[in-house]
């Protein structure tokens, strides 16, 4: 069930956001928008909508034309260098293209994001592990990501962002190339994610049968713009 934040301080605020690429492609145009420390939201719209300019953004991987972006009360876009990547230690990011190292192995590739954060030998480990075996990877552990289907590759990728247990994790189109037996993995991961570890979590996605069944926040962007807050209501089964 989705938890009540309509007395909490936002995690994530965004105020005005305009995103304006050369010389005149608007990807995101005056987009307010909160997001509650402990919420699961989901950010639909068709290809072109504005979705993965938005995680670019949150992320710091890129700088909005005007407007503010605030995580944990803190203005993204004047944090120094050193202070952004504190910032992004805290949060995981599952790309839509991947970004793996092909010729790494699958424990290789997750275990690089615990590495630089001074994990120990033993922690790296049993995590890995551990999400290896919630995504249905573990045979797959010692074989280099170059190897793996594009389905298994999205896998790797989703447990290399959930490896540290984000404050924030960002996926973007995380079910694109999966099965609903595969994608159901993937939402357990999430769910435990939140339930377990307190993380916030934003999915950007087409695919409505990971939300359909939710009660969770539906955020839809249009042409760039907020088009609609869709509160969902109870289905026959919940998968969060």
């Amino acid at each position: 069930m989705p938890r009540d934040a309509s007395t909490d301080k936002p995690l994530v605020e965004l105020v005005n956001i305009t995103k304006i690429y050369p010389p005149d492609i608007v990807a995101l145009e005056d987009v307010s928008l909160r997001i509650y420390k402990g919420e699961i939201l989901f950010l639909t719209g068709m290809s072109g909508a504005g979705k993965t300019t938005l995680i670019k953004l949150l992320f710091c991987l890129e700088t909005p034309t005007r407007g503010l972006i605030e995580i944990a009360g803190r203005d993204l876009f004047r944090l120094s260098p050193v202070g952004i990547q504190q910032m992004r230690q805290k949060i995981g990011v599952a790309y839509q293209d991947f970004r793996l190292l092909d010729k790494q192995t699958v424990f290789q590739n997750i275990a690089m994001a615990m590495e630089v954060t001074y994990a120990s030998a033993k922690e790296i480990r049993v995590r890995v592990g551990e999400l290896l075996d919630l995504l249905n990877l573990a045979s797959k552990r010692n074989k280099p990501v170059g190897e793996l289907s594009r389905g298994e590759q999205q896998r790797v990728a989703l447990a290399r962002a959930a490896a540290n247990r984000p404050t924030l994790l960002l996926a973007d189109e995380p079910t694109g190339n999966l099965d609903q037996t595969t994608t159901e993995l993937v939402i357990n991961l999430f769910r435990r994610l939140n339930e377990e570890d307190g993380s916030t979590i934003v999915v950007a996605t087409h695919d409505e049968s990971i939300y359909a069944k939710t009660e969770h926040r539906v955020v839809e962007l249009h042409n760039g713009q907020l088009a609609a807050h869709l509160e969902q209501t109870p289905r026959q089964v919940e998968l969060f």
